[in-house]
Protein backbone atom coordinates (compact mmCIF):
# COMPACT_ATOMS: atom_id res chain seq x y z
CA UNK A 1 0.00 0.00 0.00
CA UNK A 2 1.33 3.42 -1.01
CA UNK A 3 0.28 6.29 1.28
CA UNK A 4 0.17 9.68 -0.50
CA UNK A 5 0.22 12.77 1.71
CA UNK A 6 -2.61 15.19 0.97
CA UNK A 7 -1.48 18.65 2.03
CA UNK A 8 -4.39 20.35 0.22
CA UNK A 9 -2.37 21.26 -2.86
CA UNK A 10 -0.49 19.46 -5.59
CA UNK A 11 -1.13 17.00 -8.33
CA UNK A 12 -2.26 14.02 -6.26
CA UNK A 13 -4.44 12.37 -8.91
CA UNK A 14 -1.66 11.96 -11.47
CA UNK A 15 0.60 10.41 -8.83
CA UNK A 16 -2.20 8.08 -7.72
CA UNK A 17 -2.90 6.99 -11.31
CA UNK A 18 0.81 6.40 -11.97
CA UNK A 19 1.09 4.02 -9.01
CA UNK A 20 -2.17 2.29 -9.89
CA UNK A 21 -0.92 1.77 -13.45
CA UNK A 22 1.94 -0.36 -12.05
CA UNK A 23 -0.45 -2.41 -9.92
CA UNK A 24 -0.13 -0.62 -6.57
CA UNK A 25 -2.89 0.14 -4.09
CA UNK A 26 -2.97 3.77 -3.00
CA UNK A 27 -4.32 5.61 0.04
CA UNK A 28 -4.51 9.44 0.00
CA UNK A 29 -4.61 10.97 3.46
CA UNK A 30 -4.01 14.08 5.55
CA UNK A 31 -4.35 12.21 8.87
CA UNK A 32 -1.30 11.98 11.17
CA UNK A 33 -2.30 8.50 12.34
CA UNK A 34 -2.41 7.19 8.76
CA UNK A 35 1.08 8.52 8.09
CA UNK A 36 2.43 6.91 11.25
CA UNK A 37 0.99 3.52 10.19
CA UNK A 38 2.08 3.74 6.54
CA UNK A 39 4.26 1.13 4.85
CA UNK A 40 5.53 3.48 2.12
CA UNK A 41 4.94 7.20 1.85
CA UNK A 42 4.93 9.62 -1.09
CA UNK A 43 4.85 13.40 -0.63
CA UNK A 44 4.12 14.80 -4.11
CA UNK A 45 3.42 18.33 -5.06
CA UNK A 46 3.31 21.50 -7.00
CA UNK A 47 2.95 24.93 -5.48
CA UNK A 48 4.86 27.22 -3.14
CA UNK A 49 6.97 26.46 -0.08
CA UNK A 50 5.14 28.71 2.38
CA UNK A 51 1.72 27.44 1.37
CA UNK A 52 2.92 23.86 1.74
CA UNK A 53 4.52 24.47 5.15
CA UNK A 54 1.47 26.36 6.43
CA UNK A 55 -0.75 23.47 5.39
CA UNK A 56 1.53 20.87 6.98
CA UNK A 57 1.49 22.81 10.25
CA UNK A 58 -2.29 23.22 10.21
CA UNK A 59 -2.76 19.50 9.55
CA UNK A 60 -0.24 18.64 12.29
CA UNK A 61 1.67 16.23 10.10
CA UNK A 62 5.23 17.62 10.28
CA UNK A 63 6.20 15.55 13.32
CA UNK A 64 4.65 12.34 11.89
CA UNK A 65 6.65 12.87 8.69
CA UNK A 66 9.86 13.33 10.67
CA UNK A 67 9.14 10.24 12.76
CA UNK A 68 8.47 7.86 9.87
CA UNK A 69 11.61 9.03 8.08
CA UNK A 70 13.65 8.55 11.26
CA UNK A 71 12.08 5.10 11.69
CA UNK A 72 13.16 4.02 8.19
CA UNK A 73 9.80 3.93 6.43
CA UNK A 74 10.53 4.27 2.66
CA UNK A 75 9.67 7.87 1.78
CA UNK A 76 9.60 9.63 -1.61
CA UNK A 77 9.34 13.41 -1.91
CA UNK A 78 8.46 14.88 -5.31
CA UNK A 79 9.05 18.52 -6.41
CA UNK A 80 7.72 20.74 -3.59
CA UNK A 81 7.56 17.54 -1.55
CA UNK A 82 11.35 17.47 -1.94
CA UNK A 83 11.97 21.17 -1.33
CA UNK A 84 10.20 21.39 2.04
CA UNK A 85 12.43 18.59 3.37
CA UNK A 86 15.30 21.10 3.44
CA UNK A 87 16.01 23.68 6.13
CA UNK A 88 15.05 26.82 4.24
CA UNK A 89 13.61 28.01 0.93
CA UNK A 90 14.16 31.41 -0.68
CA UNK A 91 10.60 31.25 -2.01
CA UNK A 92 7.92 33.63 -0.69
CA UNK A 93 10.51 35.96 0.81
CA UNK A 94 12.09 33.13 2.76
CA UNK A 95 10.40 30.09 4.29
CA UNK A 96 11.57 27.91 7.15
CA UNK A 97 11.07 24.28 6.15
CA UNK A 98 11.28 20.92 7.92
CA UNK A 99 15.07 20.58 8.15
CA UNK A 100 15.18 16.86 7.46
CA UNK A 101 17.85 17.41 4.80
CA UNK A 102 20.61 19.94 5.43
CA UNK A 103 20.73 22.75 2.88
CA UNK A 104 18.42 25.25 1.27
CA UNK A 105 16.31 25.83 -1.81
CA UNK A 106 17.48 28.66 -4.07
CA UNK A 107 15.89 30.63 -6.90
CA UNK A 108 17.25 30.15 -10.41
CA UNK A 109 19.23 33.21 -11.54
CA UNK A 110 20.74 33.52 -15.01
CA UNK A 111 22.27 36.48 -16.89
CA UNK A 112 21.20 34.76 -20.11
CA UNK A 113 17.85 36.35 -20.98
CA UNK A 114 17.07 33.49 -23.34
CA UNK A 115 17.10 31.06 -20.40
CA UNK A 116 13.50 30.48 -19.40
CA UNK A 117 12.59 30.39 -15.73
CA UNK A 118 10.80 28.31 -14.54
CA UNK A 119 12.45 25.29 -16.08
CA UNK A 120 9.63 23.44 -17.82
CA UNK A 121 10.41 20.29 -19.73
CA UNK A 122 12.85 17.42 -19.99
CA UNK A 123 16.34 17.40 -18.55
CA UNK A 124 18.94 14.79 -17.65
CA UNK A 125 19.87 13.43 -14.22
CA UNK A 126 23.49 12.39 -13.70
CA UNK A 127 23.74 9.73 -11.02
CA UNK A 128 26.19 10.34 -8.18
CA UNK A 129 25.74 6.86 -6.72
CA UNK A 130 24.20 3.53 -7.71
CA UNK A 131 20.92 3.86 -5.83
CA UNK A 132 18.14 1.21 -5.82
CA UNK A 133 15.63 3.84 -7.01
CA UNK A 134 17.54 3.99 -10.32
CA UNK A 135 17.87 0.25 -10.89
CA UNK A 136 17.37 -0.51 -14.58
CA UNK A 137 17.49 3.20 -15.52
CA UNK A 138 20.42 4.50 -17.55
CA UNK A 139 22.63 7.27 -16.18
CA UNK A 140 21.71 10.71 -17.60
CA UNK A 141 18.19 9.61 -18.49
CA UNK A 142 15.71 12.44 -19.00
CA UNK A 143 12.91 13.29 -16.57
CA UNK A 144 10.24 16.00 -16.63
CA UNK A 145 10.83 19.16 -14.56
CA UNK A 146 8.64 22.15 -13.64
CA UNK A 147 10.27 24.52 -11.10
CA UNK A 148 11.72 27.97 -10.45
CA UNK A 149 13.67 26.99 -7.32
CA UNK A 150 16.25 24.27 -6.87
CA UNK A 151 17.67 22.31 -3.92
CA UNK A 152 21.26 22.73 -2.74
CA UNK A 153 22.49 20.10 -0.28
CA UNK A 154 25.02 21.05 2.41
CA UNK A 155 26.26 17.46 2.60
CA UNK A 156 27.57 16.23 -0.72
CA UNK A 157 26.77 12.67 0.34
CA UNK A 158 23.05 13.56 0.34
CA UNK A 159 23.20 14.40 -3.38
CA UNK A 160 22.37 11.22 -5.26
CA UNK A 161 21.73 12.81 -8.68
CA UNK A 162 22.58 16.14 -10.32
CA UNK A 163 21.05 18.26 -13.08
CA UNK A 164 22.24 21.47 -14.77
CA UNK A 165 20.01 24.42 -15.63
CA UNK A 166 20.27 28.23 -15.66
CA UNK A 167 23.96 28.28 -14.70
CA UNK A 168 23.28 26.03 -11.71
CA UNK A 169 24.20 22.44 -11.02
CA UNK A 170 21.71 21.28 -8.44
CA UNK A 171 20.60 18.23 -6.47
CA UNK A 172 17.78 16.82 -8.57
CA UNK A 173 17.81 13.63 -6.49
CA UNK A 174 18.74 13.66 -2.80
CA UNK A 175 18.32 11.42 0.20
CA UNK A 176 19.77 9.04 2.73
CA UNK A 177 18.87 5.61 4.11
CA UNK A 178 15.15 5.22 3.29
CA UNK A 179 14.52 8.85 2.26
CA UNK A 180 14.48 9.69 -1.46
CA UNK A 181 13.57 13.08 -2.86
CA UNK A 182 13.41 14.14 -6.51
CA UNK A 183 12.94 17.58 -8.03
CA UNK A 184 11.47 16.17 -11.23
CA UNK A 185 8.04 14.56 -11.67
CA UNK A 186 8.36 10.79 -12.20
CA UNK A 187 4.58 10.55 -12.69
CA UNK A 188 4.96 12.78 -15.76
CA UNK A 189 8.17 11.21 -17.05
CA UNK A 190 6.75 8.36 -19.10
CA UNK A 191 8.15 4.84 -19.01
CA UNK A 192 11.31 5.82 -17.12
CA UNK A 193 9.30 7.65 -14.47
CA UNK A 194 7.08 4.62 -13.95
CA UNK A 195 10.20 2.46 -13.62
CA UNK A 196 11.46 4.75 -10.86
CA UNK A 197 8.12 4.49 -9.03
CA UNK A 198 8.22 0.71 -9.40
CA UNK A 199 11.73 0.69 -7.94
CA UNK A 200 10.48 2.75 -5.00
CA UNK A 201 7.81 0.15 -4.33
CA UNK A 202 10.48 -2.57 -4.18
CA UNK A 203 13.06 -0.52 -2.25
CA UNK A 204 13.99 -2.22 1.03
CA UNK A 205 17.78 -2.13 1.25
CA UNK A 206 18.62 1.49 2.05
CA UNK A 207 21.18 3.34 -0.04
Amino acid sequence: MITIIDYKAGNLTSVQLAFESIGQKVKITDRPEDILRAERIVFPGVGAAKQAMDSLKELKIIEPIKKVIADGVPFLGICIGMQVLFEFSEEDGGTECMGILQGKVKKFQSPDKSCKIPQIGWNTVKFQTLHPIFEGIEDQSEFYFVHSYYPACNNESDTLGKTEYADAQFSSFAGNKFLAAVQFHPERSGRIGLKLLENFCNWDKGC
